[in-house]
């Protein structure tokens, strides 16, 4: 088989990476319509990231956030996006580039993105080995809330060729 030297894996994330941006650029200018809601996991030491040192703390690796009823200045650019949010009653800013997202779900239409962070932890081979394309993805949820299951995720891996 030939070496993919276009890299469709990467095009390919950087155009679901596109499909967020667009979704929150929306909701940053009109609001979240109807029941649509979101849960992003992002890789909390990802280059760029902007946390509080108390939330770095607490999400050593990885963190989940809500965009539904209590947010705040969601702002969008080509790269990242930050928006306001509670964590314990204290309001915090947070800074996500899109490359340190892993996942994006919307539950009210059961629709979720799984992404591979850029210069995230480093998966061992055993992980990339396994297709996870078909398999409910469990995303913790900081704060109270509890977590939600993922049921439709498109991954991938599921299109990648194994050699």
């Amino acid at each position: 088989m030939a070496e993919d030297l276009i890299r469709y894996d990467i095009l390919a994330q950087e155009a679901l990476r596109g499909v967020v941006r667009k979704v929150l650029s929306e909701v940053a200018r009109t609001g979240l319509p109807g029941e649509h809601h979101f849960f992003i996991s992002f890789v909390t030491r990802a280059p760029g990231v902007r946390l509080s040192e108390r939330l770095l703390a607490q999400y050593d690796k990885e963190m989940t956030i809500v965009l539904q009823n209590q947010f705040w200045d969601l702002k969008v650019t080509e790269t990242a996006f930050e928006v306001g949010l509670s964590f314990d009653g204290q309001p915090e800013m947070l800074g996500i580039p899109f490359s340190a997202i892993k996942g994006f779900f919307d539950p009210s239409v059961q629709f979720g993105l799984q992404f591979e962070p850029e210069l995230a932890t480093e998966a061992t081979e055993d992980e990339e080995e396994q297709d996870t394309a078909d398999a409910p993805v469990p995303l913790p949820v900081a704060g109270d809330e509890q977590p939600a299951v993922a049921e439709k995720v498109v991954s991938l891996d599921a299109f990648r060729k194994k050699p």
